[in-house]
């Protein structure tokens, strides 16, 4: 058993995370020792890094808590997280599509800008269009 700091090392998510975590039910409440310190077992650090994983990949915590279930449900159809995976790609795809869109009109406004001592500026006027 590992307290909150040692569980936080172990799974790479930081001790108020994992807090979170349990407040939103994403992960079961911590044990609790006499003194009401809590603590951690194996299968809790297991659940900590497939959420630090999963975090790292961009799932939303619903998604995960979705994905959490699955992973504990022996008898899941594959075919079940493949939808949240393929799913979750062309959310990133929108918002790659976005960013580069973001990208492609501040690149503009920049390139028609001077960047001297004259007070006229595209980069503000196309903002305040």
């Amino acid at each position: 058993m590992m307290n909150i700091g040692e569980a936080a090392a172990a799974s790479g998510v930081s001790a108020k995370m994992i807090r979170h975590y349990e407040s939103i039910g994403l992960i079961k409440p911590a044990l609790r020792t006499i003194a009401g310190y809590r603590v951690y077992s194996d299968a809790d650090i297991h659940a900590l890094r497939f959420i630090r994983h999963a975090r790292d990949l961009g799932f939303a915590l619903e998604d995960i808590d979705a994905l959490l279930r699955l992973w504990g449900d022996r008898a899941r159809s594959s075919c079940e997280v493949k939808k949240l995976a393929l799913d979750h790609i062309a959310t990133l795809d929108r918002k790659i599509t976005e960013l580069q869109a973001m990208r492609k009109s501040l690149t503009d406004l920049a390139d028609r800008c001077h960047g001297d001592e004259r007070p006229h500026c595209p980069i503000l006027e196309g903002l305040a269009q």
